[in-house]
């Protein structure tokens, strides 16, 4: 029996995308007339162009049975797109998809839940819409709403739920799916850390207790190190790499980031219409440095972006990241007490963190914007559109470069304070201490 449980060969998906002509001066009667005219001739004005757009272009690849793959790349990269055609939600417009047993595809959570349904309801109804019968939803029904944490909200309609309460409720049902090859979407942008942390933790006993076969796409480099024992990066539609992901994530964090310590969006217009635009983000020192800092040195990271309106929840943060995909931390203006949340207005704004000196190690840094409605969705999420190196000039010890060639180990390297407690010591004489010493060494030579 192959051990291929999904095959990729030269797969491609286009898309037809319809853009208007520019009228120049025409009046609106010229406007109506050529719009009437080309409704009641079929086809479309003259003006008006078709574009074609390969969302995913000559992808090859082949996934083992067993194996855990996360699927990354930047907005736009084609990721979802994969993951549908994996799914047969849509059809490929070249190559071929060969899948070796049943498939469940977990895309959006949530589809196929009716807000006037219970919970209760909704678990057999959207059970059976994922594919399960109704005697296995039967069988796994206490499981699925142990799992869920809403046994106390079972029948109420889920249109009363907290969005948090919606997303562990149709995790949990998708979760206990028996699949072949799970296919999963973005699971964790949504939730709490205790819930992320279980989502993780069931895709990894799926994989590893029962065999079988998880596609994962997600932003977040730290899960995708934690579950996945394969990586593929995908830029502009195309495959760049597929291999081990430690490797994978760290080719794919060096890629497109600007190292001058300055990022700017060079197409701010493409998402005039959002309710948010990110312009720009940037790393500074006190010292002018551009792109290489010393780490005794107060980094301060600075994000400019426009408002169209005010909002409620409005979250803004980032991820600093490390060049293997480690995740040293994430920050976010909510952090502090909500009074001392910068104000909100309209138009162009531009909100700062300051990182400690003395905090980071030495070595090579990513950040990653995230700006959300607090923990309801996601506006922008964008990977390591940043990098920069600090260079360890605090606490530094010869001992360590003589030892490894390397200032220190770990990502941080904060100057902690220590403190002696001398009590007891007057009860030893130099003697004493210098006796029981070498009866230290006479016991290590005698074992």
């Amino acid at each position: 029996m192959s051990d291929i449980a999904v095959q990729v060969e030269n797969l491609g998906k286009k898309y037809r995308i319809p853009h208007q002509g520019k009228r120049g001066e025409a009046t609106l009667r010229e406007v109506l007339a050529q719009t009437a005219g080309s409704l009641f001739r079929g086809r479309r004005s003259g003006r008006d162009r078709v574009e074609e757009f390969w969302a995913l272009r000559d992808v090859t690849l082949d996934v083992r049975r067993g194996d855990v793959v996360g699927i990354i790349g930047r907005n736009g990269a084609g990721k979802s797109t994969l993951l549908k055609l994996l799914s047969r939600i849509t059809e490929p417009t070249a190559g071929a998809i060969v899948v070796a047993g049943r498939i469940a595809s977990l895309l959006e959570v949530g589809t196929g839940f009716h807000n006037e349904l219970t919970g209760r309801e909704n678990i057999f109804l959207n059970g059976a819409i994922l594919g399960m019968h109704r005697a296995e939803i039967r069988r796994k029904f206490d499981d699925i709403v142990e799992f869920s944490g809403v046994e106390q909200f079972l029948d109420t309609p889920v249109k009363y739920y907290s969005s948090g309460m919606y997303m562990r409720l149709a995790f949990s049902i998708a979760a206990h799916l028996e699949p072949d090859i799970l296919v999963v979407d973005e699971v964790l942008a949504v939730g709490d850390a205790e819930f992320q942390k279980k989502c993780l933790g069931k895709m990894r006993e799926v994989a590893e207790q029962s065999g079988r076969t998880v596609i994962f796409v997600s932003h977040n480099m730290q899960a995708v190190k934690s579950l996945c024992n394969y990586a593929a990066h995908l830029a502009s539609g195309r495959l760049v790499s597929y291999g081990p992901t430690s490797e994978i994530v760290r080719g794919y964090l060096a890629a497109g980031s600007s190292n001058t310590g300055r990022w700017e969006n060079e197409r701010p217009g493409d998402d005039e219409r959002s309710e948010v635009q990110l312009l720009s983000m940037e790393v500074s020192d006190a010292h002018g440095s551009v792109g290489v800092y010393p780490s005794s040195s107060e980094l301060t990271i600075s994000m400019t972006f426009r408002l169209r309106e005010p909002m409620a929840g409005f979250c803004l943060g980032f991820d600093l990241v490390t060049a293997d995909g480690t995740t040293v931390l994430r920050s976010y203006q909510t952090d502090q007490a909500e009074d001392a949340w910068p104000r909100q207005a309209k138009g162009v704004q531009q909100w700062s963190c300051r990182i400690p000196a003395g905090l980071l190690c030495g070595g090579e840094y990513f950040v990653s914007p995230r700006i959300s409605i607090h923990n309801v969705r996601w506006l922008i999420v964008l990977e390591a559109v940043l990098q920069f190196e600090v260079i360890l000039d605090h606490g530094v010890s010869p001992f360590w470069n003589s030892l490894s060639g390397k200032s220190r180990p770990g990502v941080v390297a904060p100057i902690l304070e220590w403190t002696s407690d001398a009590v007891g010591m007057s009860a030893f004489d130099d003697s004493d201490l210098s006796r029981a010493q070498y009866s230290n060494v006479d016991a290590g030579h005698t074992k």
